[in-house]
């Protein structure tokens, strides 16, 4: 149990006690928020717990303050005080942060793992981009943070699936195999038309260049129609697995990868518009079919299947998404671009229509990326002349520096991706900084074995830490499994990444004030105990964020 736990406990324990003595009364006590103070000076922890209570109490807060405080007996707390209107001040003693120490020793790199999702299954669905062309760093954006998700959530507790919608049907595939068949034709020295909604970049070129590699001109004898649907196949599968060595480059991997055909070929489309018919929530006009999606929100209601029977884009996705919540799945998590953002109502419409609970959708929205370099935008690739792919940033920063800087701002705010400042090898860049304090630690276990120095982490003394740098540091790791928890709950991982740069700043400050090599041996065997349980907290919370945590640098 930690410290947050046991203070939680105490104060619920302490106003009942309260109550029954009749110091005030209350139906209902409010949730206990306990924060770390601005100020080393009013204590460890604080809460308005009196303050939410007075409400309800009909009482002063601070005379609800006063009766909890007269009745807390811990043994493990200094004092308790009283501040303002009626917020209370924990002051803890040093033995708790020993424990708390060897507690975090004890459980090695299992701390920071949680069971505050208590096993609840959680699906995330992301990045899911057409398999028409490489990703850019848009997508790069959505796959970083997609993914730190599902290891966040995973270590708070939850079991995660992680799944890729593919976008294999419909008029961008027919657009793809359009375009590789005009640069086919093209390549062979044909007079062609290029597509008007064709694709135009260099990996089509590439594509169709394969196939006169492999095949030669042999397609020039299909049908036009033949042709078209033999390079509709092998661009697309050529396309999905250029997708899947890209993502697994950024160490990203899905569990899942669904193909939106099989929605199309398994009569998936139709069985959910017959249960949309069947419960009065689809109707037709006009010779096409229409969700009613006004009674559930939407700000009109929606086409499903036109006039010439052929499904629209929602069609699909409400078969998809029927099919998610039948899988079983207590949440789902979609993390789409913010030009889908009008399209969450009509989804969540649908699910309701369909009598599921539309709150079990999530849908986060992922803003843009600006890529800057020599303080000046960068709009296309110097290499293509059009939008700058994953892969190319990744060979410009690096895979670590793309994923943090890709994670370390909210989604909810646009992000403008600092190249020069990624590449650097200085405090400035936060990845270096975190990465470094990682390294140090390794480097300064080998410097102690060198000079010969053990600890035997499981009886090292660890109450001979008295400074405050070593104080903060052990309270800073205390914070670690609570900001996990939280994190997850809050689907935040750039908050992963604002805590460990944090602690590598604390620790950094540390290193710079607190000699480990070179003192008496069991302030060195504390210290080195100390700084281990630092490394593994960094190494727990980068592999997180899916990013390495170095031996050297």
């Amino acid at each position: 149990m930690d410290i947050k736990e046991l203070l939680h406990n105490a104060i619920i324990k302490a106003a009942r006690q309260a109550i029954a003595d009749g110091a005030f009364s209350a139906d209902e006590l409010p949730t206990v928020i306990l924060e770390v103070p601005p100020q080393k000076e009013f204590g460890d922890y604080a809460t308005n717990f009196a303050l939410q209570a007075a409400r309800a109490a009909k009482t002063k807060p601070r005379l609800i303050a006063e009766a909890i405080v007269a009745r807390l007996s811990e043994t493990w707390l200094n004092k308790a005080e009283i501040a303002g209107p009626g917020f209370i001040n924990f002051y803890l003693k040093a033995d708790w942060l020993y424990e708390l120490l060897a507690d975090i020793l004890n459980k090695g790199e299992k701390y920071g793992n949680t069971s505050a999702g208590s096993g609840k299954r959680i699906q995330v669905e992301f990045v899911s981009a057409n398999p028409t062309g490489p990703l850019h760093v848009g997508h790069g954006r959505g796959a970083a943070v997609g993914s730190a998700l599902a290891n966040l959530l995973k270590a708070a507790g939850y079991e995660v699936q992680s799944e890729y919608y593919i976008n294999d049907a419909g008029n961008q595939i027919d657009n793809l195999a359009a375009s590789v068949n005009a640069r086919y034709l093209e390549l062979l020295g044909q007079r062609v038309e290029f597509p008007a909604d064709g694709y135009h970049g260099r990996d089509i070129i590439d594509t169709a260049q394969r196939i006169v590699n492999n095949e030669g001109d042999k397609y020039l004898r299909f049908s036009a129609d033949e042709r078209l649907a033999v390079f509709k196949e092998l661009a697309l599968q050529e396309k999905l697995e250029a997708l899947k060595e890209d993502l697994q480059a950024f160490n990203v991997e899905f569990d899942v990868w669904y193909s939106e055909r099989t929605l199309h070929q398994n009569g998936a489309i139709g069985e959910t518009c017959e249960i949309l018919k069947a419960n009065g929530n689809m109707y037709e006009q006009d010779g096409a079919l229409w969700l009613k999606s006004t009674a559930y929100g939407d700000d009109k209601d929606r086409v499903v299947i036109r006039e010439n029977g052929i499904p629209t884009y929602l069609a699909a996705d409400i078969a998809y998404h029927r099919d998610k919540a039948e899988r079983g799945f207590d949440t789902l998590i979609n993390i789409w671009g913010a030009d889908h953002h009008g399209y969450i109502c009509r989804v969540k419409a649908a699910m309701a229509a369909l009598g599921y609970n539309s709150e079990m959708l999530e849908v986060l929205i992922l803003q843009m990326v600006s890529l800057y370099q020599n303080g000046e935008l960068v709009k296309m690739s110097k290499r293509t002349g059009q939008s700058v792919t994953l892969t190319e940033l990744i060979e410009e920063v690096g895979r670590d520096a793309a994923r943090f800087f890709f994670i370390m701002r909210s989604i909810d705010s646009q992000l403008d991706f600092d190249l020069d400042l990624a590449k650097s090898r200085s405090n400035e860049n936060p990845v270096y900084y975190i990465q470094y304090a990682h390294a140090r630690i390794s480097s300064i276990f080998r410097q102690a074995a060198d000079a010969g120095i053990k600890a035997d982490l499981k009886s090292v003394n660890l109450s001979v830490l008295e400074s405050q740098f070593e104080i903060d540091l052990i309270k800073k790791l205390g914070e670690y499994p609570d900001e996990v928890s939280y994190s997850a709950q809050e689907r935040a991982p750039h908050r992963i990444a604002r805590y460990a740069h944090d602690l590598a700043s604390l620790f950094h400050t540390f290193y710079n004030q607190c000699r480990i090599i070179g003192v008496e041996n069991e302030l060195a065997a504390a210290r080195l105990a100390l700084v281990k349980a630092v490394q593994t907290t960094i190494k727990h919370s980068l592999s997180i964020l899916g990013i390495t945590a170095p031996e050297k640098m």
